[in-house]
């Protein structure tokens, strides 16, 4: 027989062991719920916008020549005979001979896109690309209507384009804003990947004012969104059912999507396509200077405490750069009361300045700071600009840094248009040169902020090196020119 005292135990032991196993229970029904209450449901968000997101498929005329052989000509052929078509479709129908060795073909190229109605009257916002040199351009909206589009405006360097089709009472896009975008956030894409319509994914925004290499005027929006080509166009949603973006461009070492896909944000789209409806066109600020990133070496050869800003390469020929005094070597931190933290930072800024008004640039000026006051004026064409930038090529001994150097001749200075500077790397041994990145064929424009303009000249300002201190060093390299922190070791 059991005692009063271990039936006790026994029976609160139980108890004990229920009470747990329901608290538990409790708890992952709890934790079960609070899962299903954050992951978000779309079905009601693509109900809303999907009549409003369209396929855009364009045509091509693209014409090639066809040659036969010199000296061949189409084989006499049973008549009705396959081949002969055959040897007509790739030869053309006289055949090589003596005066049909070249035979024009001309045939169609297509691609598809996606974009979005912005307009009830027909306006079709999409990427530049899509539709760039197509000879025609048909809208596919989501009634299965086709319709031909006008080009209104096409902005390259956004990669933005605004068309028009002939509608009306058209669904539209709800507008949002992509200034309060934070990472972390849901988003969605409808667009037509590989010409699938009106195809739905998710993700969410995996960073914001992502700069690419080629893109200097958007600071795009990085997503994990499945993107893949086809998708270029269509708009990015977040969970108000806004568009918040443009998908524009993915990174993909296959062709598809590998996780990263880049959209513009939709403050920057709107203001392009303002623009191009009002004007056509789209018009941004310019300075008119050459810029790249500060590291660490460069931010201590120039007597920065931190690296951050844009340091000036070059300040081209009557620009408002030239006429506000910019000089080589000056360090943009500020623009406008906006901090420039990148290089990429300051084409952006500019861009977006209003044209023909004064702006004020805080720069370091040889380790000291210093405010200009500048005049903005528009971005020139591309060809222009392309005038206006340096045309580059491409015997002493500097033991000091490892560098054998040569002067430029009179001929060689006019023709890479260089004024009375720079010198030839000829060969780079082992040394600080060599350290700093300097290679053979680099011309030597500028060391520790002083214009180089001879052989003779260039050695003096070497001897005045001080040991252990980073000193920048301007290089023409390719078409371009690079600054690079050279050190002298202890």
């Amino acid at each position: 027989m059991k005692s009063p005292v271990a039936v006790s135990f026994n029976h609160f032991y139980k108890i004990f062991l229920a009470t747990f196993a329901l608290v538990a229970l409790m708890q992952a029904l709890m934790i079960s719920s609070v899962e299903a209450v954050e992951l978000p449901d779309f079905t009601e968000l693509v109900e809303q916008n999907s009549a409003a997101v369209v396929n855009i498929s364009t045509t091509q005329k693209i014409k090639h020549t066809r040659r036969m052989p010199h000296g061949f000509s189409v084989p006499d052929l049973p008549e009705g005979s396959p081949f002969g078509d055959l040897f007509r479709h790739f030869f053309g129908e006289g055949g090589g001979g003596n005066n049909n060795d070249e035979m024009p073909e001309e045939f169609k190229s297509q691609s598809l896109g996606s974009g979005f109605i912005v307009d009830k009257d027909g306006y079709v916002v999409t990427n530049y690309h899509v539709i760039k040199d197509a000879d025609e351009i048909i809208v596919k909206l989501s009634d299965r209507r086709e319709l031909k589009a006008k080009i209104i405006g096409g902005d390259e360097r956004s990669d933005m384009a605004l068309l028009k089709i002939d509608a009306s009472d058209l669904p539209v896009v709800k507008i949002g804003k992509s200034g309060d975008l934070k990472v972390g956030e849901w988003a969605m894409a409808i667009g037509s990947p590989f010409g699938f319509d009106h195809s739905v994914s998710v993700g969410v925004i995996s960073a914001i004012g992502r700069n690419l290499p080629s893109e200097n005027y958007v600071p795009f929006i990085q997503t994990d969104v499945a993107i893949n080509p086809g998708n270029s166009g269509g708009p990015l949603f977040n969970l108000d059912g806004e568009v918040i973006g443009i998908n524009s461009q993915i990174y993909s070492r296959t062709g598809g999507f590998m996780g990263l896909s880049f959209a513009i944000p939709i403050d920057v789209a709107m203001d392009v396509i303002a623009q191009l409806k009002e004007k056509g066109k789209v018009a941004r600020g310019w300075l008119g200077i050459l810029i790249q990133d500060v590291n660490r070496e460069l931010a201590e050869s120039f007597g920065m405490d931190d690296p951050r800003g844009a340091v000036v390469l070059q300040v081209m020929p009557d620009s408002p750069a030239e006429k506000a005094g910019f000089k080589v070597g000056d360090v943009v931190v500020e623009f406008n009361g906006k901090k420039i933290i990148r290089s990429s930072d300051l084409p952006l800024a500019v861009g977006q300045a209003p044209i023909d008004v004064r702006a004020r640039v805080k720069l370091i000026r040889e380790g000291k700071s210093k405010t200009l006051s500048v005049i903005i004026a528009e971005l020139p064409a591309e060809e222009v600009l392309a005038e206006n930038s340096p045309a580059v090529t491409q015997k002493g001994k500097e033991s000091r840094l490892g560098l054998v150097v040569e002067d430029l001749t009179a001929e060689q200075r006019q023709r890479l248009q260089l004024g009375e500077r720079g010198i030839v790397v000829r060969s780079v041994e082992k040394g600080p040169a060599q350290d700093a990145g300097i290679r053979r064929g680099d011309v030597i424009l500028m060391l520790d902020s002083k214009d180089v303009k001879n052989i003779k000249q260039f050695s003096k300002i070497v001897k005045g090196l001080k040991k252990g201190k980073s000193t920048p060093v301007l290089v023409q390299r390719g078409n371009a020119p690079i600054f690079l922190p050279l050190k002298i070791p202890e």
